[in-house]
């Protein structure tokens, strides 16, 4: 094997794939088709799940001051994140070419072994391992993997070359993204219909200007670049009237509204992660932000495969938890796409649902589906409300006296058994785990936020991903029983 693990693609997903492996103490190479990033930053920001999930593995120092807001939309209605429980906000003004460039020093630093200009040209899979031809700066070569994943975005040459059924909706539009400079527009918020179709403006830091252009009428085009920005100016002038061909371009991009989804996460040890397993229209850049959450869910379970801690049907959990994620991610942006896209056709059904969004529970679930806070895992079954959800950032104090927090003790990305009631039997039923799980015995240090355990919680089992496995009492299984299924024979 040239590694265990081979990841193509080098985007947020694969970056993030590549760290959590090099975290588990499993070599990866990644390869990247561009020879450097293109800096384009198609998303902004990130997700309040996507916060924790960073904060989690101690990364949000690298992104300095990020400023976070409770204030978002669906579909183009306006929606207050506020309304949630616990923490809520999301980061709102990181271009994406900044949240690579960190994931990527990450995953460096880490030891990952990043090749860019290498392409793939074709994928087998033989049962024991998968061999990758690539075309690289030296020619043409195959390397050989015990498992490869797919983070290769949309058009991801591995989804096609291993044979991944991809149904779902092709695209009926055509849209324009482009940042500008040199010139001043007044803001217009998402959901802004015009009589021919819809445009954003959105001030990103550095004097640039992020507009979006949303035609009705136009239908997709197979382009091998992006458009010009004599294109996106007569757009933007036939739906507005104004005229921004003077305006410097930063870059320019084209999209398209369809949606499909793979059928299965995994065939045999090919793997897809992100954009290469589902695509839809970007809707509240949930997109780049289910990619990271797909590669940390995938991330640990993979490591211990390869290690030989645990059987390789743990795979089968990371199909089971992120297929459900990604389909719920397809509908929702699917709804927001009629609402913000549509004509006036659609304007009752606008008013109807602005009605329903002011009742607290209707805007609970909605800004829960779209930050990625309402999903929850089966993990065994049980009455405790934390089984199968993500552990809150709990403060907590050691029998040494010192302090840290639920978050901290997830930074090595290993499974954490929180004994909370001081209690010897527990630490003793997970001794034979102690090289996978690491065992606290601590006890809060302030109160539980909105969401985290109560005073009758005496032991939780947290999973590398956050995700609450185990809790007592509560759980239906006992703890030997969940520390097998999830971290392998004792």
């Amino acid at each position: 094997m040239d590694a265990p693990v081979i990841v193509v693609g080098a985007g947020p997903a694969g970056m993030t794939l590549a760290g959590e492996l090099r975290l588990a103490g499993v070599a990866v190479v990644v390869l990247e088709r561009l020879e450097r990033r293109t800096g384009e930053s198609r998303g902004l920001g990130f997700t309040a799940r996507t916060l924790e999930t960073f904060d989690q593995r101690g990364l949000l120092a690298r992104f300095g001051d990020v400023e976070t807001s409770t204030l978002g939309h669906f579909g183009g209605l306006p929606l207050d994140f506020g309304v949630l429980d616990g923490a809520c906000q999301a980061a709102k003004t990181v271009p994406q070419s900044v949240t690579e460039t960190h994931l990527e020093d990450w995953a460096t630093g880490l030891g990952a072994d990043i090749r860019r200009g290498h392409e793939v040209l074709s994928v087998h899979d033989d049962g024991d391992g998968v061999d990758v031809e690539v075309r690289g700066p030296d020619g043409r070569h195959t390397l050989r993997a015990a498992h490869l994943v797919g983070c290769d975005g949309g058009r991801s040459t591995v989804r096609k070359a291993a044979g991944f059924d991809f149904p779902g909706t092709a695209a009926t539009m055509e849209m324009y993204l482009a940042d500008i400079k040199g010139i001043e527009l007044k803001p217009r918020m998402i959901g802004e219909t015009l009589p021919g179709g819809m445009v954003m403006v959105g001030p990103l830091p550095g004097g640039t200007t992020r507009i979006v252009v949303c035609e009705r009428g136009t239908p997709p085009r197979r382009r091998e670049g992006p458009p010009s920005f004599d294109e996106v100016a007569a757009a933007w002038q036939r739906l507005t009237g104004e005229d921004i061909s003077a305006a410097e371009p930063v870059w320019v991009s084209a999209f398209g509204d369809a949606t499909r989804q793979v059928t299965e996460y995994r065939r045999g040890r090919v793997i897809l992660a992100g954009d290469s397993a589902h695509i839809h229209l970007p809707a509240g850049g949930q997109g780049m932000n289910t990619g990271i959450q797909d590669s940390v869910n995938l991330g640990w379970k993979l490591a211990a495969v390869v290690r030989g801690t645990a059987p390789s049907s743990l795979l089968d959990t990371y199909h089971s938890e992120r297929h459900a994620v990604g389909r719920r991610l397809l509908m929702n942006t699917r709804a927001q796409g009629l609402l913000f896209l549509s004509g006036a056709e659609v304007q009752p059904l606008r008013d109807s649902l602005r009605e329903l969004m002011a009742y607290d529970d209707v805007a609970r679930h909605l800004a829960a589906m779209v930050s990625g806070l309402e999903i929850s895992y089966e993990v065994g079954g049980g009455s405790h409300p934390l089984l199968g959800r993500r552990m809150p950032p709990l403060q907590l104090t050691t029998g040494s006296g010192g302090l840290t927090s639920s978050t901290e003790l997830l930074h090595p990305a290993r499974g954490v058994l929180l004994d909370l009631a001081d209690n010897p039997r527990l630490r003793r039923r997970a001794a034979p785990w102690s090289e996978r799980v690491d065992v606290v015995t601590a006890r809060p240090s302030a109160p539980p936020g909105a969401g985290g355990p109560d005073d009758t919680t005496t032991a939780l089992l947290i999973r590398p991903d956050g995700y609450v496995a185990w809790a007592a009492p509560g759980s239906h299984h006992d703890l030997p029983m969940a520390l097998e299924r999830w971290f392998g024979a004792p």
